[in-house]
């Protein structure tokens, strides 16, 4: 299968790093929704990232279905989103902080560098910028009780998102999502990039 999208988006870096973990081969094809338009449209019409090409042709976006998708192909002990009860409802709750940050930081980037400068909404960009604080201010309390990982020893799927979001905020937002204010995301962070999965599957 082949992986589309380029790695600074934090849904194409979720989607990599988890295929890893998964222990799931996969081609990486590094294009951009802006640079590479008509390349990206090429295989997917709709141009978003992540797409993933399956073996047979079939063409999936969207970085959960993608990861549901992916998730039914491997052994259940290789799975990363927990199987059912509370520590799959709290992998819930934290993934949709950390893709609600994701939202928000995003919508900062694209209103700062996508948008003229004379067209920017400044009422918009304070409250999505508080969103994303809201968001990462929630994983802040997770990432505090994190021993090492956020529901214990083992990583998961909501670690792989929380992680993303992080480094992505961090990487593009940092003027607006300040480290000092998040100092047990920031030491979560430290734990998550060091891994090989990680380390192998750099944001820049």
């Amino acid at each position: 299968m082949k992986l589309i999208g380029m790695l600074d988006s934090p849904y194409v870096r979720r989607v990599a790093v988890s295929l890893k973990l998964m222990g799931v081969p996969f081609e990486h094809q590094s294009l951009s929704v802006f640079r590479t338009f008509e390349q990206f449209r090429a295989i997917n019409p709709v141009v978003k990232a992540p797409t993933l090409v399956c073996d047979d042709g079939a063409v999936l976006m969207d970085s959960t279905l993608i990861l549901d998708y992916l998730e039914e192909r491997v052994v259940p002990e290789r799975r990363l989103m927990p199987a059912g009860g509370a520590t799959r409802r709290e992998a819930l709750r934290l993934t949709g902080l950390a893709l609600a940050a994701c939202e928000k930081c995003v919508q900062i980037v694209y209103e700062n560098n996508q948008r003229p400068e004379e067209k920017r909404h400044a009422p918009w960009l304070e409250r999505v910028t508080g969103q994303a604080n809201a968001a990462f201010a929630e994983l802040e309390r997770a990432a505090e009780r994190a021993s090492p990982w956020l529901q214990g020893e083992r990583l998961d799927a909501a670690d792989v998102m929380v992680a993303c979001a992080w480094r992505f905020g961090q990487y593009y937002n940092a003027k607006v999502v300040p480290a000092l204010k998040y100092p047990a995301l920031v030491a979560y962070s430290e734990r998550a990039e060091a891994l090989p999965e990680f380390t192998s599957t750099p944001l820049d």
